[in-house]
């Protein structure tokens, strides 16, 4: 079983509120259809999306970089979700970062966007119907972070699901990202795992979620399963 960076920190603040929330953290953990980069991502996605920038924040980075993370790479989530939960929430989360001892990045350069396919540019096409302003405004945001290295497409879409449950964006944007995230391989369990791990920041949340998703019913789902393997 993972061991929980940072909960020997907990007993001091309430003991049996410590055993709680490291019951919590092994259910996440625990999981098995989310990778450990997706594990440690979600975690870190939500200390931005509530903010939570002190403790909770420290003890995922240090959980991320036990289970092989790479700094970079926790650099790179930030960029990427600066758009969906704010510029300003991300300034702090790098301060944090730099307060937490992690390396300085280096400069790579002018970002160069890459044009949208697929969703992304259905979406942003969508938009246009409604405000052009904000289709191009997000159309750039698009263009300079879904295809730079670092992230993989699929965790890029599972942080930005993490987003939605959080931030209760059960429309277009939940409906995206799980697009997002099917093509780029996750299946129906890791959707349900991903919301299971996702409880633990709300559960009101993330049973909204769950329906909004429009998941099939459990024994529905188990049918269909056996017989795509008759």
């Amino acid at each position: 079983m993972t061991s929980l960076a940072g909960a020997d920190a907990l007993v001091s603040l309430d003991p049996v509120f410590a055993r709680l929330a490291v019951g919590a953290g092994h259910h996440l953990w625990g999981l098995p259809h989310l990778t450990v980069r997706e594990k440690a991502f979600v975690c870190l996605t939500a200390d931005l999306c509530h903010p939570h920038l002190g403790v909770p924040l420290a003890m995922h980075v240090r959980m991320a970089l036990e289970q092989g993370v790479e700094p970079e790479a926790i650099r790179e989530l930030y960029r990427h979700l600066a758009p969906y939960v704010g510029y300003p929430v991300v300034v702090s989360a790098f301060q944090r970062l730099v307060e937490l001892g992690l390396p300085e990045a280096a400069d790579a350069g002018p970002i160069e966007p890459v044009p949208l396919h697929g969703a992304l540019a259905r979406a942003v096409r969508e938009l246009e119907r409604i405000d052009a302003g904000l289709a191009a405004f997000s159309e750039d945001q698009l263009a300079q972070r879904w295809a730079r290295p670092g992230l993989s497409v699929r965790e890029r879409a599972i942080v930005c699901l993490a987003v939605d449950v959080l931030h209760q964006t059960l429309g277009e944007s939940l409906l995206l990202h799980a697009e997002l995230a099917r093509g780029a391989g996750a299946g129906e369990e890791t959707l349900r795992d991903l919301l299971r791990g996702m409880a633990e920041f709300g559960l009101g949340r993330a049973w909204a979620a769950a329906r909004a998703l429009g998941l099939e019913p459990v024994e529905q789902a188990r049918q269909l399963g056996a017989a795509g393997d008759a």
